[in-house]
């Protein structure tokens, strides 16, 4: 996948319309594990709209990549809610015995139940 269709798709996803958002978004979930290491920086970089955040965030679970997982360990302490429900489910979706030890030493912590 091309760097420049990320790139539109990212700012397509900045856009006010709902519709074009949407749409980058499905393009970007399509296509997020050719992208997994340029949302990780997004998601990275983002500081003002959490609702974007939160749409990385998803991408970047739909990933399914192990180049996330130290971001999803650090998510599952988040006070947004939003954040640390998709950090958990990007763990649940790697299903790998690394993921479950987050999530497990993460309900030891009391961070998730």
């Amino acid at each position: 996948m091309s760097r420049r269709r990320f790139d539109q798709a990212m700012q397509r996803m900045r856009e006010k319309d709902p519709g074009t958002r949407e749409d980058a978004f499905d393009f970007l979930r399509e296509h997020a594990d050719a992208y997994v290491d340029e949302l990780i920086a997004e998601f990275a970089a983002e500081t003002e709209d959490p609702g974007l955040r939160c749409w990385l965030l998803e991408l970047i679970a739909e990933a399914r990549s192990e180049k996330a997982l130290d971001l999803f360990r650090e998510r599952l302490e988040d006070m947004d809610e939003s954040l640390q429900f998709w950090a958990v489910r990007g763990l649940e979706m790697l299903d790998t015995r690394e993921a479950e030890q987050a999530l497990d030493q993460a309900r030891a912590n009391g961070f998730i139940s």
